[in-house]
C-alpha cells in the first residue's frame, strides 16, 4: 500500500470515529440529568421570559436529531459553535488553553522517551541487580494512581521543600516549562515504567536471535551490535508503546491539568461537562479523538522507516 491510499483510508477512518464518537457523546449529554440554564440564568433561575430566550437562542427544546444535525452542520462549516456559559465563540475558549495541554504533553512525551528507553536497556543489558531494582521501580510507577503521584509531588516539592509552584502556568518560555515540569512528571511516571518494561523484554528478545548471536561471533563491536542490530529491531514494539502511550496522555491531562490547576483542555473539559455545557464538551472531545487518530497514523508511518520490511497498514 503507497503512502496517499493510506493516508486516504486513514482520514476516511478518522471520519468515520469522529462521526460516531461525537454522535454517541451528544446522545449521552442529551440523556443526562440537569440543563446548562441553572449555570446560565443563575442559582435563583430567572424569569419565564429570560427561560424562553435562552432556550430558543441555544435551541434546547428541539429534538435531539435536529440539535445533532445542526450542530453537525456548524462543525462541518467550520464553527464550533458558542458557549452556552462562557457566552463566546469556543474557538476563542480554546487558543491559550491549546498550547498548556499541547506543552504538557510534550514534556512528559520527552520523559517517557528518555527515562523509560534508557532504563529499560539498562535493566536489559546490565542484569542482575540494576535489573531488578529498576523492575520494581517500573512496577510500583505502574501501581500508583497519578493522581496520587501529583499530589505526593507538590507534597514534597512544592509545599514541602518549596522548588516548584503548586499551580498555574508561568509566563511563558523557561518560566513556563519551570510550572509544567511537576506536572509532566506526574503525568509521565506510569508511563514510563510501563515504557521500560517493554524496552527491556524487546531489547532482551532481541539479544537472544541468532543474527545478533551471528554478529557478536564475528568479533563486531558490542556497541555496534546492540546499535545496529538489538536496538533498531526493538524500536518497533518501543514506538508502538510511545504512540499509544502519547495519545493516553492525552486523556491523563484532564486529571493532572486538575491536580495542579492548570488551564488546559483537560480542565475545561471537566468543568463543560459539569455545566452541561454541550457544545463545549462535543468540541473538546472532537480534539482528543482526532489528535489520537493523528498520532497512530504517524506511529504506522514510522515503521517503514524504522524497518522498510514492514510496508504500510500492516498487522505485523
Amino acid at each position: 500500500m503507497n503512502t496517499l491510499s493510506f493516508l486516504l483510508k486513514r482520514l476516511g477512518g478518522l471520519a468515520i470515529v469522529l462521526l460516531v464518537t461525537s454522535f454517541l457523546v451528544f446522545g449521552l449529554l442529551y440523556l443526562a440529568p440537569g440543563s446548562p440554564l441553572a449555570f446560565v440564568l443563575g442559582p435563583r433561575g430567572g424569569t419565564p421570559e429570560q427561560i424562553a430566550k435562552v432556550t430558543a437562542q441555544y435551541h434546547l427544546d428541539d429534538q435531539f436529531l435536529l440539535r445533532y444535525v445542526n450542530w453537525l452542520g456548524d462543525v462541518l462549516g467550520g464553527n464550533l459553535g458558542e458557549s452556552i456559559v462562557y457566552r463566546q465563540p469556543i474557538t476563542e475558549l480554546f487558543g491559550p488553553r491549546v498550547g498548556t495541554t499541547i506543552a504538557l504533553v510534550a514534556l512528559a512525551t520527552v520523559l517517557i522517551a528518555v527515562v523509560g528507553i534508557l532504563f529499560g536497556m539498562l535493566a536489559a543489558l546490565k542484569g542482575g541487580a540494576a535489573d531488578r531494582i529498576i523492575s520494581t521501580i517500573a512496577t510500583l510507577g505502574l501501581s500508583v494512581p497519578v493522581f496520587v503521584v501529583g499530589v505526593g509531588l507538590i507534597s514534597v516539592f512544592s509545599v514541602g521543600l518549596g522548588w516548584f509552584p503548586t499551580f498555574g502556568t508561568g509566563t511563558g518560555g523557561w518560566d513556563t516549562l519551570y510550572h509544567l515540569l511537576l506536572p509532566s512528571i506526574t503525568l509521565a511516571v506510569a508511563s514510563a515504567a510501563y515504557l521500560a518494561r517493554i524496552t527491556r523484554a524487546a531489547v532482551i528478545e532481541e539479544r537472544s536471535r541468532e543474527h545478533v548471536q551471528t554478529a557478536t561471533v564475528r568479533g563486531l563491536a558490542p556497541n555496534v551490535v546492540i546499535r545496529r542490530h538489538v536496538l533498531r529491531n526493538a524500536l518497533v514494539p518501543i514506538t508502538t508503546v510511545m504512540g499509544l502511550t502519547i495519545a493516553t496522555l492525552i486523556a491523563g491531562a484532564v486529571v493532572v491539568e486538575n491536580v495542579f490547576a492548570l488551564d488546559g483542555l483537560g480542565s475545561l473539559l471537566v468543568r463543560a461537562i459539569l455545566q452541561r455545557d454541550y457544545s463545549v464538551v462535543q468540541a473538546v472531545i472532537l480534539v482528543l479523538v482526532f489528535a489520537f487518530v493523528i498520532i497512530n497514523t504517524i506511529v504506522d508511518l514510522l515503521y517503514s522507516v524504522i524497518d522498510p520490511r514492514i510496508s504500510l497498514g500492516s498487522k505485523q
